[in-house]
């Protein structure tokens, strides 16, 4: 019990900046193994983003309340994927050889492609959040506990969406100079059975009280399958970016696709 304790605080210490007990590390051998609970971080931070929604819609309205929960998951992050979005924009818009995409994806510095890449993404989030919430709030009386399982599904099913492309795909870079290399290095069946336990539950719960939802998993791992062979075209595989572009544009999917079902639920 203690050793999965200190694997999900080694998820926990490594997805997010929220404080974990002193003795967790970057251990190579946890930090692998880390990866059963990314969904499960996703359900965190779902829930802080949730929360602050609740506050500032409250004190403001509901456009503000949007905006905060957005700003919390970042923070609460330290724009991890945000950035992997930003270096994949990058990197594939401006390189056209593997050694190349690879190379500007490790540069620190934000070029034009990932600069426009992340506003476009941000304003895409910001809108479609916002709008499917208004949405749900007209046609369902219990709106804020769906409202709940809205933002815990969506960061649970994201992450799920590029943890499994480690499941499937060997990682690009020959090197170890990444931080995410000791993921990529091996896996057992713990690790993908946890990771889709944790990255599915949120969606049957709420698909318990509206069926149609389980339908959201088509359009979001239609994204991951084409973003993963997109990705294996151009660089053999994935890197850590890779993972992170994948959550921030399947979550993306999701609000869009609930939009779209709300339609004709």
């Amino acid at each position: 019990m203690k050793k999965e304790l200190d694997i999900f605080f080694t998820a926990l210490m490594f997805y997010t900046r929220i404080p974990c007990p002193k003795n967790i590390n970057h251990d190579p051998d946890y930090l692998n193994k880390a990866s059963r609970y990314f969904p499960l971080v996703g359900w965190i931070v779902g829930t802080v983003a949730f929360g602050t929604f609740c506050l500032f819609d409250y004190l403001m309205g509901p456009e503000i309340g949007v905006l905060f929960s957005m700003i919390a998951s970042i923070l609460v992050t330290g724009a991890f994927h945000e950035d992997g979005f930003a270096d994949v924009c990058d990197g594939f818009g401006g390189g056209w050889t593997k050694e190349k995409i690879l190379l500007i994806m490790k540069d620190s510095a934000i070029g034009a492609y990932g600069a426009i890449g992340v506003v476009l993404l941000l304003l895409l989030k910001l809108m479609s959040t916002y709008l499917l919430l208004s949405k749900v709030n007209v046609s369902y009386v219990n709106s804020y506990f769906l409202y709940f399982l809205i933002f815990v599904s969506a960061h649970a099913l994201s992450r799920l969406a590029a943890v499994s492309i480690v499941f499937t795909h060997q990682y690009s870079r020959e090197d170890a100079t990444s931080k995410s290399k000791p993921i990529a290095k091996s896996f057992t069946w713990r690790e993908v059975v946890g990771a889709f336990f944790f990255g599915l539950l949120p969606l049957l719960v709420i698909s318990y009280f509206q069926w149609q939802f389980i339908f959201m998993l088509i359009p979001v791992f239609l994204m991951r399958v084409y973003l993963a062979r997109y990705f294996q075209k151009w660089i053999d595989g994935y890197t850590g970016d890779c993972l992170g572009a994948t959550q921030q544009v399947c979550e993306v999917v999701f609000y869009l696709s609930v939009i779209a079902l709300w339609k004709f639920i």
